[in-house]
């Protein structure tokens, strides 16, 4: 547990962006410490009121901050180190921040995959990161990766023209509902929204290759490199 209270203490807390008069630094770093060092239910619980009343979310009114991305990682080792009850409490925390809604002015994040994630989207790909982890850590777990896969994420490849559309092929993270769809295209230091997204072929088991079809765009305004997001992802706001 040693490395991850060394982890939680290399993170400038401060420095990560909340809306100020809620998020609060000092919650989220304490409350983390708190909950690696657990050892029984009360002290879980002391831990997640920290985490959930300012530090990670703000339970009471449902609105996550920019610091659950960052802490996502930190409390998945938790859960798969910690008490029983400390990993109930982490999963609880990234089940809740997952479902909640950030503060207009906070609701993006740069990951490795584009500098304005919404994020619930940078959540969900922390979890699908950690998928095996997660699916041993029983109902719980198995929970939070089902619903982790609704913010799917595509990676264009390439495109070919295709009728009155595109069809762009490339990976698939998480699961593209049936039916048309908005979605967010990402290129560097740009987002539009495609109006009508639909998913052409899904990937083979095992793999994470896909076809989307993008209606009423050409290929060259899908350039390789170019990922998309849900459009609805975008639109969380507190």
């Amino acid at each position: 547990m040693l490395d991850v209270i060394e982890a939680i203490d290399a993170v400038d807390w401060g420095a990560v962006p909340g809306r100020p008069g809620w998020y609060e630094p000092a919650r989220a770093a304490g409350g983390l410490r708190a909950l690696a060092r657990a050892a029984n239910l009360v002290e879980a619980a002391e831990a997640h009121s920290l985490l959930g009343g300012g530090g990670l979310t703000h339970g009471h009114s449902a609105a996550v901050f920019p610091a659950a991305v960052v802490a996502a990682p930190l409390l998945l080792d938790i859960a798969r180190t910690g008490h029983p009850a400390v990993r109930d409490t982490a999963l609880g925390l990234l089940d809740e921040a997952l479902s909640s809604f950030p503060h207009a002015g906070y609701t993006r994040v740069t990951t490795p995959h584009g500098t304005a994630v919404p994020v619930c989207c940078a959540l969900a790909h922390h979890l699908r990161a950690r998928a095996d982890r997660l699916a041993g850590l029983g109902g719980r777990g198995r929970s939070l990766l089902a619903d982790a896969a609704g913010h799917w994420r595509f990676e264009i490849r390439e495109c070919v023209a295709d009728g009155g559309g595109t069809a762009a092929f490339g990976s698939l993270a998480g699961h593209f509902p049936d039916g048309v769809h908005a979605a967010e295209l990402h290129i560097p230091g740009e987002i539009t929204v495609l109006v009508e997204v639909a998913l052409e072929y899904p990937p083979a088991k095992g793999s994470t290759e896909a076809c989307l079809r993008v209606a009423g765009r050409y290929p060259g305004e899908l350039p390789p490199g170019a990922v998309l997001f849900p459009a609805e992802c975008g639109e969380r706001v507190h």
